[in-house]
């Protein structure tokens, strides 16, 4: 019996005789997957003028030469340097209880260092104790969704035009999120229905608008007779021509959820945010955070804390400034260069730039072709809920000064 069972191990492959050696088990081979059947080209299929909730993820996984995406900072320019000497500095001083699981809201040296950085670059005076650490803007908006629907909001309205991606993360959560018209001014306040409003007072996302005095007092008349601000800080740091202007947080502490995040300092890869609430929502984002994930991971926020403690993020802010300041003085030139019937809307700030069209251009379908060219921007129309000029959203912090000449003569070699 026992040779009969040897034989059968033999024969299925499983054992093999090695003479004097004796006999050997053998490892089960691990067999090749068969080829997937090849994916059809998502370029053509990814531009609708509806586009789905995972049109971000599909659009950034599609290849091209010229990517003028918005909302992405100089990535080459992530310092590498500073990091790593800073993550060595807290490896060194870190006790073995420090791997351990953390509080919820994050560190307390972080928040510490964020409270501090807030009041240095916003004008917001907040105790270490009011911030929690988040997972970007985008989670942000997930926690408040679920906090304000807890307390009876299902509402908030949103900037029109304003950013796809956050009206979909409120989406998600089960708001619903009517429009609210920009100008030259910054949202026209007395059109707000709803009991809270999402906006981007310091740079308006995608107009550039910085909200002015008088919408301002307008906004805080509104707020003061009971409704809510979530103030998502969309690149308040990157402004040119004169220093930023104060978070609207700094000025209606309890009307105002806070939100901001070093995606669009350093990189958005690194998940990393903060939030800060009226203290009658405290508590309550705080628990959905914890149990959201328990909790945003501790080495990264040790090390972002030495950074901002360090002087070595303001540092990076003064390069990026900089460089991007060279890249959107290119881009405007290229597009007076090219396509001169443009009009540029948000130059004095930011990573990008609006530009609109008359209407006889479909902007989507400008955006398809340009893909296709290997050239990726934003049609504005995915960021509108309500009638406008068509449009294309234009990243140039990502790109050097000769990609964003080529992928701007492309764009007007495809005009109608």
């Amino acid at each position: 019996m026992v040779t009969e069972a040897y034989r059968r191990l033999i024969e299925d492959g499983q054992a093999a005789g090695r003479g004097r050696g004796g006999t050997v088990v053998l490892a089960a081979p691990v067999s090749a997957p068969p080829p997937a059947a090849a994916a059809p080209s998502p370029v053509g299929a990814v531009f609708t003028d509806d586009p789905g909730p995972g049109v971000f993820d599909s659009l950034r996984t599609i290849p091209a030469r010229v990517d003028l995406t918005p909302g992405v900072p100089d990535l080459a320019a992530f310092p590498r340097t500073a990091w790593l000497r800073a993550e060595r500095k807290v490896l060194d001083r870190l006790s073995p209880t420090a791997f351990g699981y953390g509080d919820p809201r994050g560190a307390p040296a972080f928040r510490d260092a964020v409270a501090n950085w807030l009041a240095r670059n916003r004008a917001i005076r907040v105790s270490p104790d009011e911030v929690v650490i988040v997972a970007g803007v985008a989670q942000a908006l997930g926690l408040l969704a679920q906090v304000l629907r807890h307390n009876g909001i299902s509402e908030v309205a949103v900037e029109d035009p304003g950013s796809l991606g956050a009206r979909r993360q409120l989406q998600g959560w089960g708001m619903t999120t009517p429009p609210v018209p920009v100008d030259g001014g910054g949202v026209v306040v007395d059109r707000v229905r709803a009991p809270a409003v999402l906006l981007t007072p310091a740079h308006q996302f995608p107009t550039g608008v910085v909200l002015d005095g008088r919408r301002r007092r307008e906004l805080m008349s509104w707020a003061e007779a009971g409704g809510l601000i979530v103030e998502d800080d969309y690149d308040a740091e990157h402004r040119y021509d004169q220093p930023p202007v104060p978070a609207l947080r700094s000025m209606l502490a309890e009307h105002v959820c806070y939100a901001g995040s070093v995606s669009k300092l350093l990189a958005p890869a690194l998940r990393v945010g903060w939030l800060v609430v009226p203290q009658r929502y405290f508590h309550e984002t705080v628990a959905a955070k914890r149990e959201a994930d328990l909790g945003n991971a501790v080495l990264p926020q040790l090390v972002l804390a030495e950074l901002m403690t360090s002087g070595e993020l303001e540092r990076q802010l003064r390069l990026l400034r900089r460089r991007h300041r060279r890249r959107r003085d290119a881009m405007i030139a290229a597009l007076r260069r090219y396509l001169p019937g443009a009009t540029v809307h948000g130059a004095a700030a930011g990573l990008h730039l609006m530009v609109t069209f008359g209407p006889e251009v479909s902007d989507v379908d400008l955006a398809a072709a340009a893909l296709s060219r290997g050239v990726k921007v934003q049609p504005l129309s995915w960021h509108r809920q309500l009638p406008g000029p068509p449009g294309l959203v234009l990243g140039y912090a990502a790109a050097s000064p000769g990609e964003i000449e080529t992928g701007i003569e492309a764009l007007a070699g495809l005009m109608p």
